[in-house]
Parts: C-alpha cells; sequence; structure tokens
C-alpha cells in the first residue's frame, strides 16, 4: 500500500512540475538546452530553498519583537508583514529588472513588471537554467529580509507609515542597485567582487540604512540619563528571541544553499556544513566574550553572536574550508559583534536589537576576509592582492551609498510625514498608539509597560 501510495505521489509530482518544465531562464544554462530533469530538480530545489527563506521572516519578527518592549509587540509583528508585502510588489513591478536586467553596469532597464518566459531579459542570469518565475520569488525573499533588518534597529519609536514608505523605496530602487552593482554583472562584479549570498548585498545594505534612520531617529526616551549613560530597556521575551535566532539558523540553509539555483550536491554539502559551523562558532564567541567582560554569559549577546558568523559567511560559504569558517567567519565575528554592540551603545546609536552590529559590522567583517581566505584567490592562499582590493572597495562603496541614501531618505520622510512618534505615543506603547492592539490584553501589558517607563529617568 505505502509503495503505491509513494508512486502515485512521484507521479503527481511530476505532473505538477509539467508546466514548470514547459516554462524553463527558462531552461538554458549560458545559452545552452539543458534537460528537463535537470531544471525540474533545480528548480523544485530552489523553491524549497525560498520557502526556506520565507520563513526566516517569522524569525525576525520573533526575534525582534522578545528583543523590545511587550507594549511593542505587535507593531513589530505588523512591521514585518508589512514589508514583506510592500517587498513582494515592489520588487515585481521594479526591482528585479533593475537588479538582473539588462542596461548598464549600475542599473537594469529590462524585465520590469516581471512574467514567465522572459529569461533573454536577465542575462546576469544566464547560468542558471529555473524558470524566470522562480528566480524572482528566490530572490524577493532576499529583498524583503535587506529591508526587515531596519525594523529592529529603529524598533520602539519609529512611525508605522514611515517605516511602510522606508519598505517601498529600500525594495523597489535602493537594495535592487546594489544588487546589480555585484550580482547583475554590475561595476563592483567587473572588477572581481564577490559576494556569494549577500553578506554585503542583502545584510549590511539593510544595516547601514539601519544606522542612518537610527541617526536621524534619534534613541529611545529613556535610553540615556542625562549623563549620558545607557540605560537597560530590556526585552520583554527571551523565549521569543532564541526560538526566532532557531528559526532564522534554520531558514539560512535555505539562504545559503540556494543562492546555487541549482541541486549540485557538493556545493551544497559544502555550504551547509560552512553555514552551521560559523553560527555555532559565532555562539561560542560572543558567549566567552561576553563572559569575560560581564562575569556571566549574556544570553542576548550568544543569540547575536549566531546570528554574526551566520551573516559573515554568508557572502564566503562556498568559497572556504570549514576551518576557515569556524575560525575566521565563526569565532572571530562573535567577539566582534559584542565589541561592535558595546561601541555603538556607547555612541548612543540606540539599536534595540544589535541589527547594525549583527548585519553591518559582521558583514562587512565576512566580506573582507573573503579576500584574505578564499581557497583559491585569497591573499593568504597565494591569490595575491587582487580580491581582497576588490572586496574592501565594494564594503566601501555600498557603505558610502547607504548612508548616503538612508540619510536622504529618512530626512525626506520625516520632513513630510515625521519619522517619529510623539513622547506620548512611545511611553504608551506603540501597539495601541499606532495600531490600537494589545499584545497580551489579558495581562494589561501595555499599562504596566508604561507605568514602569514613567518611572524610568528620562534623558
Amino acid at each position: 500500500m505505502l509503495r503505491r501510495l509513494g508512486v502515485f505521489a512521484v507521479m503527481g509530482l511530476g505532473l505538477l512540475l509539467l508546466p514548470v518544465i514547459a516554462h524553463a531562464l527558462d531552461g538554458r544554462v549560458d545559452g545552452q538546452r539543458v534537460s528537463d530533469i535537470q531544471v525540474t530538480v533545480d528548480t523544485l530545489w530552489t523553491c524549497i530553498a525560498a520557502a526556506l527563506v520565507f520563513l526566516m521572516q517569522a524569525g525576525f519578527a520573533m526575534v525582534e519583537g522578545g528583543f523590545t518592549r511587550a507594549k511593542n509587540a505587535v507593531n513589530i509583528m505588523m512591521k514585518n508583514v508589512g514589508d514583506f508585502s510592500i517587498a513582494a510588489v515592489g520588487f515585481w513591478i521594479l526591482g528585479f529588472g533593475l537588479m538582473f536586467g539588462n542596461g548598464n553596469p549600475f542599473l537594469g532597464t529590462t524585465g520590469f513588471f516581471v512574467s514567465p518566459d522572459t529569461g533573454h531579459l536577465y542575462q546576469a542570469l544566464s547560468w542558471t537554467s529555473v524558470p524566470t518565475m522562480t528566480a524572482w520569488l528566490f530572490h524577493l525573499m532576499f529583498c524583503a529580509t535587506s529591508a526587515t533588518i531596519v525594523a529592529g534597529a529603529m524598533a520602539e519609536r519609529t512611525k508605522f507609515v514611515s517605516y511602510l514608505v522606508f519598505s517601498f523605496f529600500i525594495s523597489l530602487l535602493f537594495y535592487p542597485m546594489v544588487g546589480k552593482w555585484i550580482w547583475g554583472g554590475g561595476w563592483l562584479a567587473e572588477l572581481g567582487m564577490l559576494d556569494f549570498a549577500g553578506s554585503t548585498v542583502v545584510h549590511s545594505t539593510g544595516a547601514w540604512f539601519a544606522l542612518a534612520g537610527v541617526v536621524i531617529l534619534g534613541p529611545r526616551l529613556g535610553r540615556y540619563s542625562d549623563s549620558g549613560a545607557p540605560q537597560a530597556l530590556p526585552g520583554h521575551n527571551m523565549m521569543l528571541a532564541t526560538l526566532g535566532i532557531f528559526i532564522l539558523w534554520f531558514g539560512w540553509f535555505g539562504f545559503n544553499t540556494g543562492t546555487l539555483m541549482s541541486a549540485r550536491i557538493n556545493d551544497i554539502a559544502l555550504i551547509a556544513a560552512n553555514t552551521s559551523l560559523a553560527g555555532a562558532a559565532a555562539a561560542l564567541g560572543a558567549t566567552v566574550s561576553a563572559w569575560f567582560r560581564f562575569g556571566k554569559p549574556d544570553i542576548t549577546m550568544t543569540l547575536n553572536g549566531a546570528l554574526s558568523g551566520l551573516v559573515a559567511i554568508t557572502g564566503a560559504c562556498v568559497f572556504v574550508e570549514p576551518w576557515v569558517a569556524v575560525l575566521f567567519f565563526g569565532f572571530l565575528p562573535g567577539v566582534v559583534v559584542v565589541s561592535s554592540v558595546l561601541t555603538f551603545d556607547r555612541l548612543q546609536i540606540d539599536d534595540p536589537v544589535g541589527a547594525i552590529s549583527v548585519h553591518g559590522v559582521s558583514g562587512t567583517l565576512g566580506t573582507i576576509l573573503l579576500g584574505l581566505f578564499h581557497s583559491e584567490a585569497g591573499l593568504f592562499y597565494g591569490g595575491g592582492f587582487d580580491l581582497l582590493l576588490a572586496q574592501i572597495v565594494g564594503a566601501v562603496s555600498v557603505f558610502a551609498f547607504a548612508m548616503t541614501c538612508g540619510l536622504a531618505l529618512f530626512s525626506a520622510i520625516n520632513g513630510v510625514i515625521g519619522l517619529r512618534v510623539s513622547p506620548e505615543a512611545e511611553r504608551a506603547g506603540l501597539d495601541m498608539s499606532e495600531h490600537g492592539n494589545d499584545a497580551y490584553p489579558e495581562f494589561g501589558v501595555s499599562g504596566l509597560a508604561q507605568r514602569r517607563d514613567d518611572a524610568v529617568p528620562r534623558a
């Protein structure tokens, strides 16, 4: 009976995939036809990977919600739903074409309003056989990830409508521009920069926009004393945050392996192993560093440590050896992220979830380290300085671009509709003031949170 069910399941899957085969970038690799079997397997694997990356939206929601206060939990959930929804439409209308469409080294000029059987409009993706819509779907997930990084860094004091406006512009225009430069055959790709799954394209881009937003926005009420000393505003649920980290880690296997857009088993195995090793080693590095600094292991540092390793290895996961992933793309970023979080705090850059350190600093560190440890072209492997220089130029250029555009965008939003909620709304919590909802109505959490915050000395 089970054998018959298995046969019917395989037949059913084959029937479902016939339309995919018929419309397969569309069944060609570098202009050459490939077998229907390869197209089918590659497409199925890429769709599964895209689903794993989509699940990371839930991970971000849990991490950001857990790391912030209960009175802002609904607002965090709304932002995570909102930025993905906006990204999906914007990336379909314009973003994918700007990123991968034929054009010039800075912008694509073809392939807007993505549709099937248009592979010829995206020569930058000629290396994969998957259908155009599958490539769009997978890269949509990356676009949404870059946008949602900003939600955590600007949490607890940003107007919901202003965040949606930002999400529209980063998804429609700014993220695709960076992607074009590096993944779309643009000027940084021509220079020789490598960023396999997006340490810079996805993570650093989102983080530097977040930094620009935080600079314009300012710190939360009560975050710093009159003397400028940091004051803790603890997140409300470390269990949610920990669950979120594990969801993100799980999704990261799709994030990194899916970038192949091909079911090449040896590459998938190396990428998955390096991904997990880097995340684990970074969690250990952050734990040891925090334990040494504070006298006790700190859960928030350990969780952000794991993410720092996952971010750092993202751009290098297929290019480096496992021992390198452990030591230099894992343990080292885990130590660095602790120092980075504390440094930004001393500078009164109020990032409730540590997103700027995790995604920006770790993404940049991983990007530059690839120039040293690439197993064929890295400086320490006899490859010379060419790759290292390309990596540095790429990281610096993306930082300058994202900060410049971010400061301009957030300043414009602030001037037109306002970026920050009123002090009264911030004290009451964004759940009630922005959405009229309470994440924990049975416990009157918003009211309790407001009374506790009123007792905190104001900056």
